[in-house]
């Protein structure tokens, strides 16, 4: 057991690393997008553009795909059925390009039609904005596809540094590319630069996909019986999909009936509460996911149960605290991030109302990432899909309802409740499904690393209101120097409460940071 926890803790660690530098890669393009061109309109189109490219994506490979091809190909990696592999892979990437071609074209056609219904606020240069971009970004969509493709490949082999590589490219690219085109053709420079930077996300995993001896074929057997699984798979979580992005939808409907700047607003308040969603929750769970599977595969019932509630039990432990410092320090963290040239005070105000909101579903939002893998890895695509399409319909009936006393807070709190409710109908279905979970562990976990977040936020709210009455917060330099200290005292305060009270998570979240720590000094020697 030691081995398995120490195989899915280098892989969590490297996850991990590559997801920080991606993020700040992505924190980086936005302050840079934000500097260039404020919270306004221009933005709130730049944002509104990935909807519906995004959609087609999640659609047909980010969801739907890979919560049903890991599990398949991972089975049939783990009973060295080789041929089957590459056989089955084949097949669906045929068929899931002439899918995304045919989509991508009838997208580009209607574009115009799309877009009045997913922002009907936006009139004028700002619609004709949306458009433009968004048709830049369906060509986004194919070379994504390929990316998620090649990637459930690699994860199924337990290779993980190549896709990880790819994600920090990809928001440099955009980087690079917007900076040099954005003199000539505006934030259209950006959309490029997101082409880009897919294409470059797919190409960085070809040479890995080499050295696993990949054997394509242009072979279209949708009859086979492993691509019959997947389809079989798929299909709910289709439904499920299909029902969560008409809520996203929703959310962005509404809101573009908001003042000018709140559809960006509430991008970049959630993209700043996924942070640590990305760092450490999809980490955490794209290293257990084949080890469950593998588990699942062979029958070991105790393993599978023991990894998934350490998966679980680690990403709250990460994930908890992450959310109440950002409660705690959502206006200086976002002032020493955003404020810099046509980004104002207003703004900050603005992601900060959205973020205190959307905290509150950040650990729930993290346990899900593990539960609906653990799901996959059993071969149930249905109980996620149902699960979600109940919380979809409470998050979309608090939208209309909290809007209007909370205007864009309401539709932040509607989105964080759902995430609870999911995870609490997870946990119970599956708590049926396949007997105890050990909830007495994971309860008690859950309220010790609550209680150690809280004494946290405190010391760091506390830091950082002494800072603030010390230091002249208009300059730049002093807002970091709060930053930085609030955040370093609440660390230290955790990790004390955490080895005080032993967590076995605690341990698994060390091992990780000790193994990144010794290939660094091994790689330095």
């Amino acid at each position: 057991m030691t081995e398995k926890r120490g195989g899915v803790a280098r892989a969590a660690g490297m996850i991990m690393v590559a997801m920080v530098i991606s993020r700040i890669l992505g924190y980086l393009r936005d302050v840079i997008i934000y500097a260039q061109f404020g919270q306004n309109r221009i933005t709130d189109a730049y944002r509104a553009a990935f909807s519906i490219p995004d959609f087609l994506y999640m659609l047909l490979v980010g969801g739907a795909l890979s919560s049903a091809f890991i599990p398949v190909i991972s089975s049939l990696v783990a009973k060295e059925r080789e041929e089957e592999v590459w056989y089955t892979a084949s097949v669906i990437l045929n068929v899931i390009m002439v899918l995304m071609v045919v989509g991508i074209a009838i997208g580009m056609v209607f574009t115009p039609q799309l877009i009045g219904i997913l922002v009907p606020g936006f009139k004028g240069e700002s619609f004709n904005l949306t458009v433009s971009l968004t048709r830049i970004m369906f060509f986004q969509a194919f070379f994504m596809a390929l990316n998620g493709i090649s990637t459930g490949i690699l994860n199924s082999y337990r290779h993980f540094f190549s896709p990880a590589l790819g994600s920090v490219l990809y928001n440099l690219a955009i980087i690079v590319v917007g900076l040099l085109l954005q003199p000539y053709i505006g934030i259209a420079g950006f959309s490029i630069g997101v082409v880009i930077g897919a294409m470059i996300n797919f190409s960085v995993q070809i040479p890995a996909l080499m050295r696993l001896g990949v054997r394509y074929r242009p072979a279209w057997n949708i009859r086979h019986p492993e691509v019959k699984k997947i389809v079989v798979l798929m299909l709910p979580v289709l439904v499920g999909l299909s029902v969560t992005q008409f809520n996203l939808f929703v959310n962005q409907n509404l809101a573009s009936t908001l003042a000018p700047g709140i559809v960006a607003a509430l991008a970049a308040g959630q993209r700043l509460m996924q942070l640590p969603i990305g760092i450490f929750g999809i980490a955490v769970a794209v290293a257990v996911f084949p080890t469950l599977t593998a588990h699942s595969a062979l029958d070991e019932k105790a393993a599978f149960k023991r990894t998934m509630s350490l998966g679980i039990r680690s990403v709250i432990f990460l994930t908890l605290p992450a959310a109440v410092g950002l409660v705690a320090l959502r206006t200086p963290i976002i002032r020493v991030l955003f404020e810099w040239g046509k980004f104002t005070h207003n703004d900050t105000v603005a992601i900060a109302e959205a973020l205190f909101y959307y905290s509150f579903g950040l650990f729930a939002y993290s346990a899900n990432q593990v539960l609906n893998r653990v799901f996959y890895a059993l071969h149930d695509t249905r109980t996620p899909v149902t699960a979600a399409v109940a919380t979809i319909a409470i998050n979309i009936g608090l939208s209309f309802l909290l809007i209007g006393p909370l205007q864009h807070g309401g539709l932040a709190l509607a989105y964080s409740v759902a995430g609870v409710v999911n995870m609490v109908l997870l946990l119970g279905i599956l708590r049926h499904k396949i007997g105890s979970i050990n909830g007495r562990q994971l309860v008690s976990s859950f309220f010790i690393s609550l209680f150690a977040s809280l004494l946290m936020g405190a010391a760091s709210y506390f830091t950082a209101w002494n800072a603030d009455r010390l230091l002249d917060m208009t300059v730049k330099f002093n807002q970091l120097i709060q930053v930085t200290a609030a955040v370093a005292v609440g660390a230290v305060v955790y990790a004390v409460l955490a080895l005080l009270f032993h967590l076995e998570e605690a341990d698994m979240v060390m091992d990780i940071f000790r193994r990144r720590l010794k290939r660094r000094r091994g790689a330095g020697a």
